[in-house]
């Protein structure tokens, strides 16, 4: 007997392949059908809330967002692996003698249930955005289908770049033309190309059958091509990827999100060899030992250039439909997340206490050195989105708000990069919705609360109106509110 044929026997005898139960199937079918029964008002009311007419500024922003949404996944999918396997199999498996595609049959078949479930969610926002004239259960299915259709193709893709590392550029290629269909779809939105976007709109069912079947098969002959690529792929890729996996799903067990931070951010740098250069000379004390985040952020101009073009999303979601709420939400995110991309040093200095001792700069000297960035990124990007808001006629002015935020901004970034880890033995709090840990939600308020209070008077400004009074109490307010925190720099 084979060495391959002796582990097929050995799997199907002891566990990997072992007969499943009626009490599996039983405990598999249940799982599913309450699944179903939660999922199935959600559904039922986003489908009756789809509109029927045709709107210009709804179809092109919700195109739009859809094509950034693709981009994220691909991204996404091209920066975890796509494909992995479990630790215990990538220990034993992936360097046995059976065949490649059956080890990975399992991820496979995992990733397909993905993208089949997020294409669904795909296309219903897509018959969303463009709306439903007539024959509503038609266009439904063909959205779906669409949907499908989309994620299915982008993950086949970013499995063919996993498979053969000089695809790599189709990939980067996939991503640029999706950002192009997103700028393109937002100027024909508010542009002379409307009529592009109403005959799109207004096509009959016939023709959104057929596109959805030409879209299908395309995506089915990829994921063909994906699944056979799948027994190319070496194995030091597959390794790798299984260890991305396996520290996500530790971090998603153990509710630390900050483990999936830290893992990205090791991920980058490792694999990059970096020239040395001078130290700026007239650097000193804190000022010099907060220069290596600048560097940092200048050795990835791609992420300077994304944060720039986020700054159009809060525009984008009020024409997509979510109104006043929809912006607001996404600029308050969007303002907690750009100046947290320069907070890496406080994260470690938070980390290691022993290493910031050693860095020869007190502690309020060096948190105020390190606010300088995250300041800087925060303020530009809120005064850049809030243009755009001001732009789309949602009053003004606006803009004159980012600046002045910009220290709020700074000082909820670095409680953010600096808290403690979540402590799961807080208690629980009952809530309609079911028991939610306290730990949990503490952990995730820590600096999103100590911004908001330094940006009380621009919520206000947002609400009532912009006038000369609340712009000098937002000035007073962010700036009283990051002197505080800095003059207490403990952690947390």
């Amino acid at each position: 007997m084979s060495g391959a044929a002796e582990v097929r026997a050995f799997l199907r005898a002891r566990g990997r392949r072992r007969r499943r139960s009626w009490s599996d199937r039983y405990t598999a079918l249940m799982g599913a059908g309450l699944l179903a029964v939660m999922a199935a008002p959600v559904v039922d009311r986003a489908v009756s809330a789809l509109p029927g007419g045709f709107d210009p500024a709804r179809a092109g922003a919700g195109l739009a967002l859809i094509a950034l949404l693709l981009a994220g996944a691909v991204a996404l999918a091209r920066a975890v692996g796509p494909v992995g396997v479990s630790a215990a199999d990538a220990a034993w498996l992936l360097l046995s003698p059976l065949p490649r595609r059956s080890v990975l049959s399992r991820t496979l078949l995992v990733l397909a249930a993905v993208c089949v479930a997020a294409g669904a969610a795909l296309g219903l926002a897509l018959l969303g955005a463009l709306g439903a004239p007539d024959a509503p259960a038609a266009r439904l299915l063909a959205s779906a289908v669409l949907g499908v259709s989309w994620t299915l193709g982008g993950m086949a893709a970013s499995v063919l770049a996993q498979a053969s590392p000089s695809r790599e550029g189709w990939t980067a290629a996939l991503l640029i033309a999706l950002a192009a269909v997103a700028v393109a779809a937002a100027a024909m939105g508010a542009g002379p190309g409307q009529g592009v976007l109403a005959a799109i709109a207004s096509a009959s069912p016939a023709a959104w059958t057929a596109a959805a079947s030409a879209s299908a098969a395309a995506a089915a002959g990829l994921a063909g091509r994906a699944r056979a690529a799948a027994a190319r792929i070496p194995v030091r890729l597959l390794l790798e990827a299984s260890s991305r996996s396996g520290l996500a799903a530790g971090a998603v067990a153990s509710l630390d999100p900050g483990a999936l931070t830290w893992a990205a951010e090791d991920a980058h740098w490792r694999s990059r060899a970096l020239r040395s250069r001078a130290w700026p000379p007239r650097l000193r004390g804190a000022a010099a030992v907060a220069w290596p985040d600048w560097r940092r952020l200048a050795r990835r101009p791609g992420r300077l250039a994304l944060m720039a073009a986020a700054a159009a999303l809060p525009v984008l979601a009020a024409r997509a439909g979510g109104g006043v709420p929809g912006a607001l939400a996404v600029l308050a995110a969007g303002a907690l997340a750009v100046p947290a991309a320069g907070t890496a040093g406080a994260r470690r200095d938070a980390e290691d206490a022993a290493l910031a001792r050693l860095l020869g700069a007190g502690p309020r000297a060096l948190l105020a050195a390190r606010s300088v960035l995250p300041a800087l990124l925060g303020g530009a990007w809120l005064t850049l989105a809030l243009a755009f808001l001001e732009s789309s006629g949602a009053g003004g002015p606006l803009w004159a708000l980012g600046p002045l935020c910009a220290p709020a901004l700074a000082a909820g970034a670095l409680r953010m990069a600096r808290r403690r880890p979540i402590e799961h033995a807080m208690p629980a709090v009952d809530t309609p919705l079911g028991p939610v840990p306290t730990g949990v939600l503490v952990w995730a308020l820590a600096g999103a609360d100590i911004a908001v209070l330094g940006c009380l008077p621009a919520l206000a400004a947002l609400a009532g109106g912009v006038t000369g009074p609340l712009l000098a109490a937002q000035g007073v307010c962010g700036a009283a509110v990051l002197a505080a925190y800095c003059a207490a720099p403990r952690r947390g």
